[in-house]
C-alpha cells in the first residue's frame, strides 16, 4: 500500500497544503516548528482516525478554523481509494472512503496501516502502563478487528461498572445479582483479550529480540515481559475477592486494563538501568518489529513515519534504517529532517526513488 497524494486544509498549522508523493520515499525538511511532523500526523490519523500526538481532535483544527479536512489517494494491489477525514468544530469527525461514510471509525482501523518512529516514543518507557497497553491493542487492532471490538465492549463494561461502585458507595446501598451480570461479561471479553495479548507477545518478542541485537550490535540481553494480574490469577476469582477494596475506592482495581509491560535489560528496568543509546535501540526495535508483524500479517508492508529521527541516532543506527530503506524492506516511507541536503544527497548515492519538500510556516515547495 502506497500513498500518491495527500492535502490538508486547517490540519493544525497547515493551512493550506497538498503533495503528490514517491511511492519509495518522502523527505519533509525545514527548521523546527514548520509543520514536518503535522504531516506525518495527518497521515497517521488517516491511519488510526486520531492524532499521535494529541486525542482532543478539536485542538487539531487550526487556531480560529470552523473546520479541518485531510484527503488522500492510496493504492493497494493496483486498486485506488480516496480517504477523506472531516471535522466542524463542536461535531464528530466523519471518515469516509471512496465516498462511503463508516458508521463506526473502528471499522477503517487496519485498512491503511502505519507506524511512526518519533522520538516521543521515550515515553513508552517513561510513562505509565496505560502507554503500553495503547502500544499492544494499537497493533493487534492493526489486523483483528474483533479485538478491537471486544476492547472497546470492555472498556464499557468497566466504564458501567465503576458507575454502579460509585453510586453504591455514595448511597451506602448494593446489587449483587446485577453486579454479577456485569461481571460475567467483563470475565468473558476479559479473558478474551488477556489470551489474545498473550499469543501475540508469543509471536512479537522474538522478532523484537531480533531487531534490538541487529540495531545494537552486541549480546546484550533484552527482555519484554508481559505484566497481568491474570497470568497467575483466574479473573472471576479476583473480582469477588476485590469488591470490598472496589466499593472503596469506586472503581475497578483488577483486569486487564491494568496489564502492563515490563521492559528489561540484563534483568533490570529499562527507565532505571538502560544508557540512552540502549533506550533507543529498545524503542526502534520494538517499532520495526511492529513494522514486520503487521507486513506479515497483512501481506503488504504499512506505511513508515520517521519523524526527525536522523538528528537524535548514531551512526550506526542511522546506517541500519538506510540500508533497510536501500533494501526495499520499508515499503512507502516518509522522512523529517531539519538538513536540506543531507538526507536527500544519502537517498540519490543509494539510488533510491525520493521526493523532497521544504516546509516553511505550513506551506510547502517541492525541491
Amino acid at each position: 500500500m502506497y500513498l500518491t497524494n495527500l492535502a490538508l486544509l486547517n490540519f493544525k498549522n497547515c493551512q493550506e497544503l497538498s503533495f503528490d508523493f514517491s511511492n519509495r520515499v518522502n523527505c519533509f525538511l525545514g527548521k523546527n516548528g514548520q509543520g514536518k511532523t503535522n504531516v506525518l500526523d495527518a497521515i497517521h490519523y488517516l491511519s488510526y482516525t486520531k492524532s499521535f500526538f494529541n486525542s482532543i481532535d478539536s485542538q487539531n483544527i487550526l487556531f480560529d478554523a470552523p473546520f479541518l479536512a485531510i484527503q488522500a489517494k492510496c493504492i493497494l494491489n493496483d486498486d485506488v481509494f480516496h480517504l477523506h477525514c472531516g471535522m466542524k468544530r463542536g461535531d464528530k469527525k466523519i471518515f469516509r472512503k471512496n465516498k462511503k461514510a463508516y458508521k463506526k471509525l473502528s471499522e477503517h482501523i487496519g485498512f491503511m496501516p502505519a507506524v511512526m518512529i518519533t522520538p516521543y516514543d521515550i515515553n513508552l518507557i517513561l510513562d505509565g502502563s496505560d502507554i503500553r497497553r495503547k502500544f499492544i491493542d494499537a497493533l493487534i487492532s492493526q489486523f483483528e478487528r474483533s479485538y478491537l471490538e471486544e476492547l472497546i465492549f470492555y472498556n464499557r463494561l468497566l466504564l458501567q461498572r465503576n458507575k454502579l461502585l460509585k453510586k453504591w458507595s455514595d448511597t451506602n446501598s448494593f446489587q449483587a445479582d446485577l453486579l454479577e451480570v456485569i461481571d460475567l461479561q467483563l470475565v468473558e471479553k476479559g479473558n478474551n483479550i488477556y489470551n489474545r495479548r498473550k499469543a501475540f507477545l508469543n509471536d512479537f518478542i522474538p522478532e523484537f529480540n531480533n531487531f534490538y541485537q541487529k540495531l545494537s550490535n552486541s549480546n546484550e540481553k533484552v527482555d519484554l515481559i508481559y505484566d497481568s494480574s491474570l497470568n497467575d490469577n483466574d479473573f472471576a476469582t479476583l473480582l469477588k475477592e476485590s469488591i470490598h477494596k472496589d466499593l472503596k475506592i469506586t472503581h475497578t482495581s483488577v483486569g486487564i486494563h491494568k496489564d502492563d509491560l515490563s521492559f528489561k535489560i540484563h534483568g533490570y528496568p529499562l527507565k532505571k538501568y538502560g544508557s540512552q543509546g540502549q533506550q533507543k535501540s529498545f524503542l526502534i526495535a520494538l517499532k520495526l518489529a511492529k513494522f514486520h508483524f503487521i507486513k506479515n500479517q497483512k501481506g503488504f508492508a504499512p506505511i513508515l513515519l520517521l519523524d526527525d529521527i536522523f538528528d537524535k541516532l548514531d551512526n550506526q543506527r542511522v546506517s541500519y534504517l538506510l540500508k533497510l530503506i536501500e533494501n526495499e524492506d520499508l515499503g512507502q516511507t516518509f522522512i523529517t529532517d531539519t538538513d536540506l541536503e543531507k538526507i536527500p544527497s544519502i537517498l540519490k548515492s543509494m539510488n533510491v526513488d525520493f521526493k523532497a519538500f521544504e516546509l516553511n510556516d505550513g506551506l510547502a515547495v517541492q525541491l
